[in-house]
């Protein structure tokens, strides 16, 4: 049965390079999926997939209703996946309350007042109501992640992707992060995250995914994927950054 993401046989490649090779995966709606496995293996490319900043052979869309194309499909689609992505994306000249306005007043024709109001509370959901009339030159790496996290919640997705969310940020400032990504998930919102946290994803994910090759070569609960792998020759050969 198809799930609440739906993918199969999706193939990627760069000329003679297969990023992907016959990905098949269903994300349940309200689960978290971490994908991990080394540099190289397909994991952003596969995430970049489903909601089409990269372009595939096959792909069915979030919903697992029709194949993705072009046109007003494929932004019905976008429309209802937010993605967060190592950099923070911001707009320089806008203030934080800007940038989380922006999308929801272009794309769904919020009124300002209403898209102010929601770019508030979202705000202050991710800790940082007090920066809200900044520019994102003022904030730190954590704080400006947590604006790109509250702008791609501004549109009400569906699903939430993350690739390697906390990979450009300084140590200190990952926690910050995480602990945003842990609140999401405890609020039943249907996460896909690429990440070598080993910690986070033990924690919250429903089931990890782990990827070598373009090909998923396991895949289930933390426990089980992180420290009993049933494909020990390509587990112990990989360790997370």
């Amino acid at each position: 049965m198809a799930g609440f993401v739906s993918i199969r046989n999706l193939r990627k490649s760069y000329g003679s390079f297969e990023a992907l090779r016959g990905i098949d995966l269903d994300v349940a709606k309200g689960e978290v999926v971490c994908i991990i496995g080394p540099s190289g293996s397909g994991k952003s490319t596969l995430i970049r997939c489903i909601n089409r900043l990269e372009g595939s052979t096959r792909k069915r869309d979030p919903r697992g209703r029709h194949p993705v194309t072009t046109g007003r499909a494929l932004a019905r689609v976008r429309a209802e996946v937010g993605m967060v992505f190592q950099s923070f994306n911001l707009f320089p000249h806008l203030t934080v309350r800007e940038n989380v306005m922006l999308a929801p007043r272009r794309v769904r024709r919020t009124t300002r007042a209403d898209a102010a109001a929601q770019a508030d509370r979202l705000l202050a959901r991710v800790g940082i109501s007090s920066q809200a009339d900044k520019y994102p030159e003022h904030l730190s790496g954590g704080q400006q992640q947590r604006v790109a996290i509250a702008r791609a919640l501004a549109m009400e997705p569906q699903v939430m992707l993350f690739d390697e969310p906390t990979s450009a940020l300084d140590p200190e400032m990952v926690g910050e992060v995480l602990d945003v990504m842990r609140d999401l998930a405890r609020t039943g919102t249907t996460m896909i995250v690429v990440t070598h946290e080993m910690g986070f994803a033990s924690q919250v994910a429903d089931r990890v995914i782990f990827m070598d090759a373009g090909q998923i070569v396991e895949q289930g609960p933390p426990a089980q994927v992180l420290s009993d792998p049933k494909n020990h020759a390509r587990a112990i050969s990989w360790a997370p950054c």
